[in-house]
């Protein structure tokens, strides 16, 4: 064994020592770690190891609480209740040392174990300093062999300081970290928002952005001699077209063809153009199809679910964001604009995509010209409703240009920026609880931490390995760097509706060692209750141990079932009372209400006596206006008679004095 291997086994550092001391629990996926903590530890050790472990994976608990009648699974969600806003290193570190008091030996006995936890890395890496590393060279230049982003005690390093040389990639076991293995070949131009996809062992990239520069060459990459060609692709027979250069386009690998569809270019279309690459002829041809196709953009996110294409957001040729829903029948070749209910994504572009089961559509991140976005959202493609679910456990900061793939339930999410910096760390996030961790970061000026970059999943040695290319963090890049990820496709937890007991559900768990493909996953609106179950999936249990686990469950229901029929009967009274009670109420309000219809009527018939009045003094108002008048036209009439009466009188007395006899001396002089 080499010093490295020695160092590597015999002080696992953190996360890695937790993940060992849950393999030796029992929350290795083999059997259940409901039974394996309680045939080991007390009742109190189990519920503190498990509601630990829950922190540590998931984080601080968020999901509804059981029935008090589930007393089993009451008590582990109130043991994890209690831990609060505990973070994730401090619940990992928790759970060792509570491990490591209550059975000291746990860590020699495990690494004697026959069964090798699969999510303990084997690092076979060399230490020597005086060894020589033979360079590989790419595009003229020489490099060392190999690079490696690993983490030691929580801090990444980067090995572009350290001396550190791989043997090749296919003996390299390391888990969790990315590697650049050593490539051979024409390598591609440095690149980003460039389409790749993988068929048959091998890496196709096409397109990109170079300086500004859209770009139409076509590149290869044997993942089994990892060896770089050039493919000179041509104008097919039938509906020929040439590669035109474009980036932010997709890639979908369709059967052994595969399928460019839409992208920025120098002189965009009206529409979305689909082209196709025939890998057996490698010519180029156009794909005719029907219905109103989407408008042209790009940076948006293509998805192949079964026989159709669903294509979301994006920016078109004038730089407007949308955040429109497409899908396109590969059967019948038509177009289809979905106008779906529900609140859909604002728009964006630069997001991920993944679809889980066949029939739920999950959108990430992404940016809009002004900020970027860290929010989930969630597309029933069978109610074509839009929901908005709460994401648990590490959520990754607000990015753009980040790259996603999915293995089983777990979607990783890897690079990406905020306009600042690029991101460092790969998240995954398991769909089937919507919980994120993170699986491992990075330092330094490194590819994955880069906007625009290509991911995509391939196999080697029979396991799961992710595939990053290219990208744009300052500089653009065109290395190939692999991460092989120790989450594995089976469930370690199933969400379901909490209406289904305990006993019913501890079955599938039992008996389907492989949950990953008859999983369903049911996302609703915010504030939907949904209960978790937590016990890891693993293999076949006989049928005298699900028999024990059926008869141990009646027997701790039997033991409630009595406290509850008591509760229920205190229940009952309490209800009679508040019934009673309901009636003395219900006659109160019914005695006010008839003496409020009383005031009522009361109080109309003081309106009505209210206007009568009304009418009487605006009647008396008027009678003593009239009254002014008569008055007044009286004291006129007199006035008038006074002065006649003056006047007759001032008369004769001036006709006497100018010489006009009176009338009685007149008729004397006659």
């Amino acid at each position: 064994m080499s010093m490295g291997m020695a160092r590597a086994s015999s002080g696992l550092q953190y996360p890695e020592r937790f993940y060992a001391a849950a393999s030796y629990v029992g929350f290795d996926g083999s059997t259940s770690p409901t039974k394996t903590l309680t045939s080991k530890f007390a009742k109190s050790t189990s519920l503190l190891l498990y509601s630990l472990y829950q922190q540590a994976s998931v984080g601080p608990c968020n999901v509804p609480e059981p029935s008090t009648w589930k007393m089993v699974e009451h008590g582990k969600w109130a043991s994890w209740n209690q831990l609060g806003t505990m973070s994730s290193t401090e619940a990992m570190r928790l759970f060792v040392k509570i491990l490591e008091e209550e059975d000291p030996g746990w860590y020699s006995r495990a690494s004697n174990s026959v069964v090798e936890p699969v999510i303990e890395p084997v690092i076979d890496v060399q230490m020597n300093h005086n060894s020589k590393v033979e360079p590989v060279i790419e595009n003229g230049n020489s490099y060392p062999e190999t690079k490696t982003i690993s983490t030691q005690n929580g801090s990444e390093v980067g090995t572009e300081d350290k001396d550190i040389v791989v043997e090749g990639f296919s003996s390299v076991g390391v888990y969790d970290q990315w590697i650049a293995p050593p490539v051979s070949g024409q390598c591609p131009k440095a690149r980003y928002e460039h389409g790749a996809a993988v068929v048959q062992d091998k890496l196709y990239i096409y397109g990109g952005n170079h300086n500004g520069r859209y770009l139409n060459d076509l590149h290869v990459l044997d993942l089994r001699s990892w060896t770089w060609s050039k493919i000179e692709a041509k104008a097919g027979d039938e509906s020929p077209t040439t590669s035109i250069p474009c980036a932010g386009h997709s890639l979908i690998p369709w059967g052994n063809k595969l399928l460019s569809v839409a992208g920025h270019s120098k002189d965009p279309s009206e529409s979305i153009q689909v082209k196709v690459l025939d890998l057996q002829t490698a010519t180029w041809s156009t794909l005719k199809t029907f219905g109103k196709a989407p408008a042209s953009r790009g940076g948006q996110s293509v998805t192949l679910v079964g026989g159709t294409l669903v294509i979301f957001g994006g920016q078109d040729a004038k730089r407007t964001l949308l955040n429109d829903l497409h899908i396109l029948d590969l059967e019948t070749m038509t177009w289809d604009e979905i106008d779906a209910v529900g609140v859909p994504p604002s728009p964006r572009s630069d997001h991920t995509a993944a679809v889980h089961v066949e029939r739920y559509l999950l959108i990430f991140g992404g940016g809009s010209h002004a900020t970027c976005f860290n929010d989930l959202h969630v597309l029933d493609l069978q109610t074509m409703e839009w929901s908005h679910p709460t994401q648990l456990g590490e959520i990754p900061t607000p990015r753009a240009g980040h790259a996603g793939v999915t293995v089983g339930e777990n979607w990783f999410i890897v690079g990406g920026g905020d306009n600042k910096s690029g991101v460092s760390e790969t998240a995954v996030l398991n769909m089937s609880t919507l919980a994120w961790s993170v699986v491992t970061s990075v330092q330094g000026r490194v590819p994955v931490a880069s906007e625009g970059l290509s991911l995509v999943v391939s196999s080697n040695n029979g396991e799961d390995v992710l595939i990053s290319f290219g990208g744009y963090n300052g500089r653009y890049n065109n290395e190939v760097y692999v991460l092989k990820p120790s989450h594995k496709s089976t469930l370690q937890s199933t969400i379901i509706e909490n209406s289904v007991p305990d006993s019913v559900s501890a079955i599938p768990n039992a008996t389907n060692a492989t949950r990953d493909a008859e999983s369903e996953f049911e996302v609703g609106h915010e504030g939907k209750n949904w209960e978790v179950v937590l016990d890891s999936v693993g293999p076949a249990k006989s049928k005298g141990d699900v028999i024990s686990v059926l008869k141990a469950e009646k027997e701790e229901l039997e033991s409630s079932l009595g406290k509850e029929k008591q509760h229920a009967l205190q229940l009952k009274q309490e209800l009679a009372e508040a019934e009673s009670r309901n009636t003395d109420l219900y006659k109160e309000l019914q005695s006010v209400r008839g003496q409020l219809a009383s005031e009522q009527s009361r109080c109309f018939k003081l309106e009505v006596e209210v206007a009568e009045l009304g009418q009487k003094l605006q009647t008396i108002g008027t009678l003593q206006k009239e009254l002014e008048l008569l008055q007044r036209q009286k004291a006129a009439s007199e006035q008038a008679a006074l002065n006649a009466k003056q006047r007759e009188s001032s008369g004769g007395v001036w006709g006497w004095l100018a010489g006009t006899p009176p009338p009685d001396q007149r008729a004397d002089d006659a």
